[in-house]
């Protein structure tokens, strides 16, 4: 049986993980950048912005999650 006692743990996880791939993938668009790849690199920052736009509604419902009753 799942323990939603758990849930807000694991979502923080996943978030911890998202923000995690998303310095990742910055990581690897400033290096494409540097090395004249800036198509590849435009590409790669537009999908950073769903992780941005969405992450204060993730942080705003981890903490409502995670505050005690």
């Amino acid at each position: 049986m799942f323990n939603s006692d758990l849930l807000p743990s694991q979502l923080f996880k996943i978030n911890e993980n998202q923000l995690a791939l998303e310095a990742a993938i910055l990581e690897l668009s400033n290096w494409l950048e540097e090395r004249g790849s800036p198509e590849v690199d435009d590409n790669m920052r537009g999908t950073l912005d769903a992780i941005d736009r969405n992450e204060e509604l993730i942080k705003l419902t981890l903490a409502e999650l995670m505050t005690p009753e």
